[in-house]
C-alpha cells in the first residue's frame, strides 16, 4: 500500500532525536562484531510522496539529458530523457523506465534526475522506498553529489552512493562513498544481501544517517556499512550539501551491457523521497 505519512518502521531507531545505541553491523562479508552508533533524526525538511500525476515536480527534480561524456564517465549505454515513456509519475509512485530502443544514436533510453539547485543539504537522514529493477547490464541508484560539483570536478566534490545494485545480482545492493584518493575502483564500499527474496519483487527502504563524523547506510533500518574519516585514505569531502540524483543505467563498466536474457522494458518504482535533520 501507497504510504504517504512519516515512515513508522524505524523498528529500534524510534527511541526519539538524540538517543544513541549500538547496532550490530550485517555485511556480505560477514563482520557482525563490529558496533555502530546509530542517531534517529525525525525532523522531516524535505519529502516527495509522487502523489500528482503526470511529471516530477519541477520545484524539486530536473533532469541530465544524454549521453554525457563517455557515458557518464561510466561507458554506459543509455540516452537519458525527460520524456513521460521514460519517467512519470503516475499511481503514487515515480517510475523510471528503460528501454531498448534506437533513440539518438543509443540503443537504449532511461531517466536521470536530479535535485541541484533545488534541494541541497549537509547531515540529516536521506531514504527512499523503492522497488528496483533487474537483469544483466541494469544499474539503478539513489545516490549523492557534492553541491560544489560544478567548480570541483568529480570526484574531488565527493559522492555518496546510498543504493546502487547490479541487474544481475538482484538480491544484493551496495553502500559506496567516492572522494579524492578513493574513487571508482578505489571506493569505500559494503553490500547488503536480502536473506531472502530479491529487491525487484518487493519494495524496500535504503537509507544514510549521516553527520560530520560517518555516513551510516541503511536497508530497511538495517544497519549495514559506517564509513568515517578514518576509513579513507584521502580527504574527507562530506561536511557539505549534497545534493539528490535517482537514475536507472543501463551498461557501463559497473555491470556490462544487457545481454539476450535482459528484457527490457524494466522499470525502477519510488514511492516516496525523504530527508530528515
Amino acid at each position: 500500500m501507497k504510504r504517504t505519512t512519516q515512515s513508522t518502521t524505524r523498528g529500534l531507531l524510534l527511541f526519539g532525536k538524540g538517543i544513541f545505541l549500538f547496532v550490530a553491523l550485517i555485511t556480505l562479508h560477514g563482520c557482525t562484531d563490529d558496533t555502530q552508533t546509530v542517531v534517529n533524526f525525525t525532523n522531516l525538511v524535505m519529502q516527495d510522496e509522487f502523489n500528482t500525476d503526470g511529471a516530477p515536480n519541477p520545484s524539486l527534480w530536473s533532469y541530465n539529458i544524454g549521453t554525457g561524456q563517455n557515458g557518464w564517465g561510466n561507458s554506459e549505454l543509455q540516452f537519458y530523457t525527460d520524456r513521460p515513456k521514460n519517467v512519470t509519475v503516475a499511481n503514487g509512485y515515480m517510475i523510471i523506465t528503460a528501454h531498448r530502443e534506437s533513440f539518438n544514436g543509443s540503443q537504449y533510453t532511461s531517466a536521470r534526475l536530479l535535485t541541484k539547485d533545488k534541494f541541497e543539504q549537509a547531515y540529516g537522514r536521506f531514504e527512499a522506498r523503492i522497488r528496483l529493477p533487474w537483469g544483466q547490464g541494469l544499474w539503478p541508484a539513489f545516490w549523492m553529489l557534492g553541491a560544489d560539483i560544478d567548480t570541483n570536478p568529480w570526484p574531488g566534490a565527493g559522492e555518496i552512493d546510498i543504493m546502487e545494485l547490479r541487474g544481475q545480482n538482484p538480491a544484493t545492493v551496495l553502500g559506496t562513498v567516492h572522494g579524492p584518493g578513493y574513487s571508482g575502483g578505489q571506493s569505500i564500499s559494503k553490500s547488503y544481501t536480502l536473506k531472502n527474496g530479491r529487491f525487484d519483487t518487493d519494495f524496500h527502504i535504503f537509507g544514510i544517517e549521516w553527520t560530520p563524523d560517518y555516513v551510516n547506510f541503511y536497508v530497511d533500518d538495517v544497519l549495514y556499512n559506517q564509513i568515517t574519516p578514518a576509513d579513507v585514505p584521502g580527504e574527507w569531502v562530506f561536511n557539505k550539501p549534497f545534493f539528490i540524483l535517482m537514475n536507472v543505467a543501463v551498461g557501463g563498466n559497473f555491470v556490462g551491457p544487457p545481454n539476450a536474457q535482459t528484457v527490457f522494458p524494466q522499470t525502477m518504482l519510488v514511492d516516496y523521497v525523504r530527508v530528515y535533520n
